[in-house]
């Protein structure tokens, strides 16, 4: 939580457009989560931000769940509604398939971003994992899923097949990672936390063998690239950044905070853009 910038970006849109809001972070404890939750409540809180480990922990103490939350197992944002229930939503989906679009997908109304059955490769299997799985696969992408947790990839698979119907998944294990299964994908996504400071490195044999012609899409952000972004954009590759996911999945919860439209690019200039 300390390296966020979720806080400078509201408060900025919220300067921005005038609004009595104020964002703050609030360290909880696991052992908290419930009564966190429902503090937000009693403390009159319009909502909040869920980040890891707590995403799936909130779940059970809601009031409603939006179906894609319910299809990723996944709550990143919970508005707290003027009779006081709870619902929780998912903006990681909205925000990624945004940041794609932005990157690669051209004019509004133009061509999408993938064509149908283009081969991509998921690295991980956790929230940020399945809110990638879930827009690649409504846009018909075939999708291979790498995970050092054979069981959690399996879960991921189970959870496409059930939001996608007849959407195409593998599993695959990191020592799967070859030339030929890289240069096959047409889209490459680090949805694991590996490439931010002190989590380890994405793995060598993904990032030496991205090609020119790829996009390559990494949910870590930093002030600058990270390796595999920097690598991959040196090698040809079209990139989206970390930083391009936070703030459109901020700009969702914003809305469904104040429904009022975010100022995207007051959020993409706090965050250094």
């Amino acid at each position: 939580m300390e390296h966020s910038l979720s806080p400078a970006l509201h408060n900025a849109a919220f300067a921005a457009l005038g609004l009595d809001y104020a964002y703050v972070p609030l360290p909880v404890a696991p052992d908290q989560v419930g009564d966190a939750v429902r503090g937000l409540r009693d403390l009159g809180f319009r909502g909040t931000n869920v980040t890891i480990p707590h995403k799936a922990a909130v779940i059970p103490h809601l009031d409603w769940l939006e179906r894609d939350a319910a299809l990723a197992e996944a709550v990143n944002t919970i508005v707290v509604e003027d009779d006081g229930s709870l619902r929780g939503y998912n903006t990681d989906i909205a925000g990624f398939a945004r940041a794609l679009d932005e990157a690669v997908g051209g004019e509004e109304g133009g061509a999408p971003p993938l064509p149908p059955g283009a081969p991509a490769l998921i690295l991980g299997a956790g929230g940020a994992a399945r809110a990638a799985a879930l827009v690649l696969a409504r846009m018909g992408a075939s999708l291979t899923v790498v995970n050092r947790t054979r069981e959690r990839a399996d879960r991921l698979a189970g959870l496409i097949a059930v939001g996608v119907p007849g959407a195409t998944v593998a599993v695959r294990a990191p020592d799967d990672l070859d030339s030929a299964l890289v240069a096959a994908q047409r889209l490459i996504v680090n949805a694991t936390s590996l490439g931010m400071t002190g989590a380890g490195k994405v793995p060598r044999r993904l990032a030496d063998n991205v090609i020119a012609g790829q996009v390559v899409a990494d949910f870590v952000y930093t002030t600058g690239l990270t390796d595999l972004l920097a690598q991959a954009q040196a090698q040809g590759a079209t990139i989206v950044d970390g930083l391009s996911v936070l703030v459109w999945q901020a700009a969702a919860a914003f809305e469904l905070w104040t429904g009022v439209q975010a100022p995207v690019d007051v959020m993409y200039r706090a965050v250094g853009r």
